[in-house]
């Protein structure tokens, strides 16, 4: 008889449940959000700790293991390219199923709570003000310490590239400055295997207090909505990036068990950054290369998020149709352009999904206040769409390693017979 191991996996599903239980038996309770938001913002911040030191230390060595600048922009450029494609696929299923099955028609605004959207509104004026062209100039930090401390991805990354460009280019003086960074990697993904041990307790306090500030009674009005966003969401992740996998000779269900214990990390903290150090060690291990994994992952949390643009595609769809307004092919073809620029232009801004809506609705004359609607069950939807995203970033890693020939199937193989025994790193 097979003896049952309580792995990761298990310890964050209990803390899940009962965390729901928690939060649905004191529903309305303000103390179960003073008692329990202090641990799951520990949680939170104890990986925020980590990223940055992550994506530096394995950017640089990655790229110096390169030390080809063409080389590097080749890869780049097939990245962004890939990405803009997927993307783009999943605004265009968003689209079609809002389209198909009408989540919104019929819907009695009156009896709908508003949430607050204010800070959203604030975030997308800063946005406006600034412009596209502003955040594409911020991509260059000025000063590297302030972007870190602000954990601006984009700026780290492109110091990082350079950097570790820099230390190819000298050669043997570099070998010291790459040997203490391999070491900070190494260090620093032995301190995200301990901070992991804390995960069932974060996940515990995050859902606990969601449920009793919302309740389970605010999911009723928007359940047509709830279960389509669901649905379509597992039909992107089954047939179109199945599809992509098997063009790749993998699977998506492989990466799906490879990476469960941080699927059902992402889903109950809504946080692509809890999982990200060990995405990024697993997927070494899946058979990518260091230097692909380095770049494609922490590129994708700023420019690949296939859930959330596939739910905003939705979400536009859904408030106009609660209007009554019929948007022509054409408000359509628009909405889906703006959604291709503004989902990249404002990548990493706080609260995305939100931003981009309420810059992207004006633009064909859906009336913004359709988003307060949504706001108390959004927390739910943003479940779904982090582990979307999360799920999209480790496929492109495969692709992008195939696409450049070092993808390594024995490796996949290898490690996949692994899965479910006990290791030393799980």
């Amino acid at each position: 008889m097979k003896k049952f191991k309580f792995t990761l996996a298990y310890q964050i599903l209990l803390g899940l449940i009962l965390g729901i239980t928690v939060g649905a038996v004191f529903f309305g309770n303000p103390a179960i959000e003073k008692y329990l938001q202090p641990i799951g913002d520990m949680f939170i911040r104890m990986i925020k700790m980590i990223v940055v030191p992550i994506i530096i230390s394995t950017l640089i060595v990655g790229v110096a293991g390169t030390g080809d600048l063409k080389k590097l922009g080749k890869l780049g450029g097939k990245t962004l390219l890939y990405f803009e494609i997927v993307t783009t696929v999943a605004i265009i299923v968003g689209l079609l199923a809002a389209n198909l099955f009408k989540p919104g028609v019929g819907l009695d605004i009156s009896t709908m709570e508003k949430g607050d959207i204010s800070q959203y509104v604030q975030t997308t004026e800063e946005v406006s003000n600034n412009g596209i062209m502003d955040i594409i100039v911020n991509i260059v930090p000025s000063n590297i310490i302030q972007s870190m401390a602000e954990g601006d991805m984009l700026a780290i990354i492109f110091f990082s590239v350079l950097f570790g460009l820099g230390v190819a280019a000298i050669g043997k003086r570099g070998e010291p400055i790459l040997a203490f960074f391999q070491g900070t990697a190494d260090a620093m993904f032995w301190v995200t295997n301990l901070i992991m041990k804390f995960a069932p307790f974060g996940v515990f306090a995050l859902i606990g207090v969601t449920v009793s500030k919302f309740g389970l009674e605010s999911l009723i009005p928007l359940g047509k909505l709830l279960v389509l966003v669901y649905a379509v969401m597992a039909f992107f992740v089954i047939v179109v990036l199945g599809a992509i996998a098997k063009m790749c000779g993998t699977s998506v269900f492989h990466l799906i068990k490879v990476l469960k214990d941080e699927l059902l990390l992402a889903y109950s903290t809504s946080s692509s950054e809890t999982v990200l150090p060990k995405v990024m060690e697993k997927m070494e291990k899946f058979g990518c290369p260091k230097d692909i994994v380095s770049f494609v992952i922490p590129t994708g949390y700023s420019f690949n998020l296939d859930g959330s643009t596939l739910y905003q595609a939705l979400a536009a769809i859904f408030i106009a149709q609660m209007y009554g307004i019929e948007l022509s092919i054409m408000q359509q073809i628009t909405l889906m352009v703006v959604l291709m620029v503004t989902s990249k232009g404002i990548a990493g801004v706080p609260g995305v999904s939100f931003v981009v809506l309420l810059a992207t609705l004006g633009t064909v004359g859906i009336p913004l206040e359709g988003l307060a609607f949504i706001a108390g069950i959004d927390r739910i939807l943003d479940m779904a769409r982090t582990v979307v995203n999360v799920i999209g970033n480790s496929l492109a890693v495969v692709v992008m390693s195939k696409w450049e020939g070092r993808f390594d199937g024995g490796m996949e193989k290898e490690y996949m017979a692994t899965i479910g025994k006990p290791s030393v790193s799980q």
